[in-house]
């Protein structure tokens, strides 16, 4: 799956896993009972160990990263708006211009994204927008999102609030998105 939507679509269904009773969960594969390996590639990283997130996003403090240069992180924020905006208003080509070409395969991406754009409405809401994590080579850019998509064949609006971390490589002399690192909140109080 995409790196994008596969965090929606697994809180959602990480969300709907969590309503069911204790009586109702599967022992399938992958399991301690059925004698299968678990499959050691995670669903939002597909298992790329050069990618890890340097940042817990389970909550805590969030504090910016020291010594990015004021020139950096200007570009670092304005590409992160731009990926969020392009996905907004479903404009595949900019969103597609944000991605590093050394981590998405562009054809199956924008493939992907036309027909998730086909069935849904998508609309991200960022706030504290925050560089935790910063060399000359790669940042990662913290953010609270409040992400809303409503399926357009029906109507129906599912929400969804959790954290981000959205891992920005150096391509020449442009940042582009790498990888995404999504977790959902379980909900509001």
């Amino acid at each position: 799956m995409k790196k994008i939507f596969v965090p929606i679509s697994m809180s959602v269904l990480l969300l709907l896993g969590a309503c069911s009773s204790d009586g109702e969960k599967s022992t399938g594969s992958g399991s301690v009972n059925d004698g299968e390996a678990a499959n050691e590639n995670g669903a939002i990283d597909h298992g790329v160990e050069d990618k890890k997130v340097g940042f817990s996003l389970e909550g805590g403090v969030i504090e910016e990263a020291s010594g990015v240069p004021a020139e950096e992180k200007e570009q670092i924020l304005a590409v992160y708006k731009v990926y969020i905006d392009t996905l907004n208003e479903q404009d595949i080509d900019g969103y597609l211009n944000t991605l590093s070409p050394e981590d998405y395969d562009f054809e199956e991406e924008r493939a992907f994204m036309e027909e998730q754009f086909s069935e849904y409405e998508l609309n991200r809401e960022i706030s504290n927008v925050t560089i935790v994590k910063y060399s000359d080579k790669e940042a990662q850019v913290f953010s609270n999102l409040n992400t809303s998509y409503k399926q357009v064949s029906t109507g129906l609006v599912t929400k969804q609030d959790g954290r981000q971390v959205t891992v920005f490589t150096k391509n020449g002399d442009d940042w582009k998105a790498a990888s995404v690192h999504y977790i959902g909140d379980d909900g509001k109080e």
